[in-house]
């Protein structure tokens, strides 16, 4: 049964976009609705980029934006497709589930659904915390409670690799912050458990 957008813009949640890099700092993307911490996204999008998609960027961006219907409600591990096993135990904790997308959502009015684009002119407006962009040489994590641009993670970064979620952390001057090189055994955090959301309230001003 479909489930109203009202449960989706009510839901608690860690809003977040995956996007390709456009003129300038400029990008476009998809909303994810779900989970947009950089300890979940970022080692589902290594994996993805290192085994799923074959170290093809622009194949993984026709996947995870440009095929999308809606938005994505959340990535799941579908992700880690080709990845060994180990790795793929590591990550999840063997609770593999799925990336869903919000296709299933009915507006209140039953309206038809708008594609949930994001851009760099929208994002502030839309409430984003987290941006993902896609480029050659890796994954940029914007913290927009704080920037507009934010450190590239490289895309041969070991996808075990445990990062920080405090928004403040990820400085574009800085190096990514990590908490733990890599993970052997599965935390608390691992991609497919519940995160702790991120509730910091947006900056009234930002560069």
């Amino acid at each position: 049964m479909p489930r109203p957008l009202l449960d989706l813009e009510n839901s608690l949640s860690t809003r977040s976009f995956i996007a390709r890099p456009t003129v300038g700092t400029g990008y476009s993307g998809i909303h994810v609705q779900l989970d947009g911490v950089p300890s979940h996204h970022l080692p589902l999008l290594l994996a993805a980029y290192q085994y799923k998609f074959g170290r093809n960027v622009e194949t993984m961006c026709r996947h995870l934006i440009d095929d999308v219907a809606v938005g994505w409600d959340e990535l799941g591990a579908d992700l880690l497709d080709n990845a060994p096993p180990a790795l793929v135990a590591a990550l999840t904790g063997g609770e593999q589930c799925p990336s869903r997308t919000l296709d299933h959502l009915i507006t209140p009015d039953g309206s038809l659904l708008v594609r949930m684009s994001v851009t760099d002119e929208t994002a502030d407006k839309q409430d984003m915390q987290w941006g993902y962009v896609l480029h050659k040489e890796g994954v940029e994590v914007i913290s927009l409670l704080n920037e507009d641009i934010g450190p590239v993670v490289s895309w041969d970064t070991d996808p075990r690799t445990v990062f920080n979620d405090h928004p403040a952390a990820w400085s574009s001057l800085d190096r990514a912050p990590t908490i733990r090189a890599s993970r052997s055994t599965p935390p608390p955090s691992a991609p497919a458990a519940a995160l702790a959301k991120a509730g910091t309230p947006r900056p009234a001003a930002r560069r």
